[in-house]
């Protein structure tokens, strides 16, 4: 019996897109807002466009091979604005703001169609709901919520900025079962991603999978289409979800 759903954030309550031209605002928002703390970067706008996609890309690597998300200041400072050697002390005051911009004003995010409307739904059926996101803000994750009119309807916001852990792990599915005191065979999963989320609910041993289509992730799923991670249902939108946990728990 399914007593709770949890879901990912990216890709799966909104999806996101990178305009062309995005990289350079974003890089020049940086560089204002270091500025605001004296942080003056010997960077043109341009030149900071350029090495930050690769920069993040580097440690987006690193910590899906370690399952570990590092403390924000470190990220900034070893990964994101390495060639720069700021320290980490220095970004310390500034490093939690400039990951939730870097969640929440670099891309062109869009909530999914039906959102509200299928948590309202999920739970009148009596579910608890949740959220176990990879990301590197801590605060992000609840203002998403919070502008979505869902944040109430969550039982649990598990993050992997909060946690140190990084899915496909399965502590950090532990660290959600215990928070909502539930086994992992009355949970179920919705992610957008082989890599991350089928792979993680599947680690987890959780009774449920639901993949919910999403191209702009397709890349992190290269190798892995055919690798025996297999959701137990693939779904186009939100809503479609309801149906589902209404069919497994008659079984």
């Amino acid at each position: 019996m399914i007593k709770a759903v949890l879901f990912d954030l990216g890709g799966t309550l909104h999806t996101n897109t990178l305009p062309e031209g995005r990289d350079l605002w974003f890089a020049k928002r940086i560089l204002d807002r270091l500025s605001d703390y004296g942080i003056v970067l010997p960077a043109t706008p341009e030149e900071l466009a350029r090495v930050l996609p690769v920069n993040s890309e580097l440690y987006k690597h690193e910590s899906e091979e370690t399952l570990r998300e590092l403390p924000s200041a470190q990220i900034w400072n070893d990964y994101y604005l390495r060639e720069y050697h700021i320290g980490r002390d220095r970004l310390e005051p500034i490093a939690e703001e400039l990951s939730f911009l870097y969640d929440y004003e670099r891309p062109c995010v869009m909530r999914r169609p039906h959102l509200k409307e299928t948590m309202t739904e999920l739970r009148g059926m009596g579910l608890r709901l949740g959220v176990i996101s990879n990301i590197i803000s801590r605060s992000v994750v609840p203002h998403f919520l919070a502008e979505y009119d869902i944040l109430r309807d969550m039982d649990c916001v598990i993050t992997s900025a909060e946690t140190g852990i990084r899915k496909p792990s399965p502590d950090i599915f532990r660290i959600a079962e215990e928070t909502l005191g539930l086994k992992p065979e009355e949970l179920a999963y919705v992610g957008d991603t082989i890599s991350r989320d089928v792979r993680g609910t599947r680690n987890a041993g959780w009774a449920l999978m639901i993949r919910i289509s999403f191209p702009g992730t397709a890349h992190r799923d290269a190798g892995l289409e055919n690798a025996g991670y297999e959701p137990d249902y693939l779904i186009h939108e939100l809503d479609e979800i309801p149906a589902i946990i209404r069919e497994v728990n008659k079984n």
